[in-house]
């Protein structure tokens, strides 16, 4: 006579053993469904420090195409398509990560792309990004365009802002543009405070600029009613830099 199913030799019974296995099986299954992409908690783009796949190859190809044919002709020729296609996060952080790396006839071109786009906002910060690589390449006349650029902008007040962009400027000796960057401070509401006057006047005088320096000197006295802040403000900044 036949066994039963139940008390057949060939089917072992069910063990806790067994079931504990079935149970961790089980949920590795159901962890392995829910588990996120680690691509999707990429940190989000900061001054060019953290860039997507798409923005380190476009960063690659564009510095690539310099290379191969001039920054000029080539890059004029690679930007649009490498660029078309990047999310905004990514344009942006492309054009720090070149400013970075100091191309900086490439972060221009990038620039300029990301101006015609239409969720374009200027900001200071890329200004100064921008003024600062090309002064430091002793490219003038991109200076001169990216400063022209900068006065058709409507901008919100952004009195820190500015103070970075006069800083560049001066240390990088435009002294003209600088003084037009200052008025332009007033004239956008962005009110110059004791760091502003102090950079101005430093600047200045650094560059032998005396004359110049006078007349900030006398709206600094209109604006705070003396000048005993010029020395606390260097003494702060000394000691930052120290520290």
């Amino acid at each position: 006579m036949l066994s039963s199913p139940a008390c057949s030799p060939f089917r072992l019974p069910p063990t806790r053993g067994g079931a504990r296995w079935r149970s961790t099986a089980a949920a590795a299954a159901a962890g392995t469904i829910t588990m996120r992409d680690r691509s999707k908690n990429r940190k989000p783009t900061q001054r060019g420090r953290y860039l997507s796949t798409e923005a380190i190859q476009a960063v690659q190809s564009l510095k690539r195409a310099a290379l191969r044919g001039g920054p000029a002709a080539s890059a004029a020729a690679a930007v649009e398509p490498k660029l078309r296609r990047l999310l905004k996060a990514d344009m942006v952080a492309v054009f720090r990560e070149l400013a970075a790396q100091g191309e900086a006839l490439l972060a221009l071109q990038v620039f300029e792309e990301i101006q015609k786009e239409h969720w374009y906002k200027p900001r200071l910060l890329w200004y100064t990004d921008l003024v600062t690589v090309l002064a430091s390449k002793g490219l003038r006349s991109e200076v001169d365009k990216a400063c022209s650029y900068l006065k058709r902008e409507q901008l919100e007040p952004d009195t820190e802002g500015f103070n970075l962009l006069l800083k560049a400027l001066l240390d990088a000796g435009f002294t003209q543009l600088a003084l037009d960057c200052f008025r332009l401070m007033k004239l956008w509401d962005s009110d110059p405070d004791r760091i502003t006057y102090t950079t101005v006047i430093n600047g200045l005088e650094s560059l032998g600029k005396m004359d110049l320096c006078a007349g900030i000197r006398l709206e600094a006295e209109n604006d705070y009613g003396s000048l005993d802040f010029h020395d606390e403000v260097e003494t702060e900044e000394a000691c930052v830099s120290s520290s």
